[in-house]
């Protein structure tokens, strides 16, 4: 099912300085027909010097096998001085049984939230507003809509036999083998089943609940090894592990996507350890630049003072054949000894 409602949801936490749990959570609202709660951790998670906050999926321990909620989401810690001031930090990501909160570590500095005077713990409250919009959902609603039935049939519309989309069916979705995807889908979808026909027959010999999910999985999954590794976060690739699990679980044979994975898994880890090293030689290279910058400074300085002693030397060998000069001219003859006597 897919959603365009955009709720916003408004959690004001009390005595804030005061409280000692790790974390504290919000009251259940609800978005898409999906029931959800913030959380956040006070006193820091595992650096105290930021405050945590995530959005949660409720109840996700005791949700039907196969649920899964697409979501974009924005959460802003209101300053009271300034709106302009307040901090927002937003996402898009995938829930699911494995991963069923997603968030922020650091949205605000713990240092700036505490300042008496920044605006944002006023009367020891902190104000915090969630804008969440649920792009797409996955198995049953926690919430009957009612602008809206979870079993309405999608909108479909057939090829012509040139490939070409009618121009007089509507557009929302895509008949592929008996598949219902989106138009930006149909290519590669009928390129997967082209050349993998067995997984068409698998995912259709599923019911029609768990047909939607497998086939919403496995177009997603994908999608996200289509990525550029620069394009693909860690959080890609651990929805990727939860998708393979899904699928797997679901009697889905995907040995060569688990193949592709572990691949791609290995070329992310590849360029990880390249960034990290790459940050490793950044810091040794300023290392050296600074040394060597302090050694061309003293040898700036002693060349300096090697030009001024040679100077001096000069100066005072010139000083010498004067003194010398001076000395001879002085000298007169011996006396002899009639001008003596």
């Amino acid at each position: 099912m897919e959603s365009e409602a955009v709720t916003k949801f408004t959690w004001v936490i009390k005595n804030f300085s005061s409280l000692e749990s790790k974390f504290i959570h919000s009251d259940e609202f609800v978005v898409g027909g999906c029931k959800w709660r913030l959380v956040a951790y006070p006193n820091g998670d595992k650096d105290e010097s930021f405050l945590p906050l995530y959005l949660m999926v409720c109840n996700y321990k005791t949700l039907p096998c196969g649920w899964i909620r697409h979501a974009k989401f924005s959460m802003i810690i209101v300053n009271h001085i300034s709106e302009t001031l307040s901090e927002r930090k937003e996402k898009q990501t995938w829930f699911d049984r494995m991963v069923p909160f997603s968030g922020f570590k650091t949205i605000i500095p713990a240092s700036k939230l505490y300042d008496k005077d920044g605006g944002f713990l006023v009367n020891n409250e902190v104000k915090i507003v969630a804008e969440v919009e649920v792009v797409k959902v996955v198995g049953e609603l926690d919430v009957l809509l009612e602008s809206q039935e979870v079993t309405r049939p999608l909108k479909k519309f057939k090829l012509n036999d040139d490939g070409v989309e009618s121009k007089d069916l509507p557009k929302e979705m895509v008949d592929v083998n008996g598949f219902q995807v989106l138009p930006s889908q149909v290519e590669f979808v009928s390129r997967v089943f082209k050349k993998y026909p067995d997984i068409a027959l698998q995912i259709r010999a599923k019911n029609e609940t768990l047909r939607a999910s497998c086939m919403f999985v496995f177009l997603g999954l994908i999608e996200t090894l289509c990525k550029s590794l620069q394009e693909l976060s860690n959080d890609d690739v651990m929805q990727a592990d939860s998708s393979l699990t899904f699928l797997k679980c679901s009697g889905i044979k995907v040995d060569w996507l688990e193949q592709k994975l572990e691949e791609v898994k290995v070329k992310k880890k590849q360029e990880q350890i390249g960034e990290t090293r790459m940050q490793e030689l950044e810091e040794e290279l300023k290392g050296v630049k600074q040394n060597c910058s302090d050694i061309e400074a003293s040898l700036k300085k002693i060349r300096k003072e090697l030009k001024n002693l040679k100077q001096k030397k000069s100066d005072i060998e010139a000083l010498l054949e004067k003194e010398k000069a001076n000395v001879l001219a002085a000298r007169a003859p011996a006396l002899t000894l009639d001008e003596v006597v």
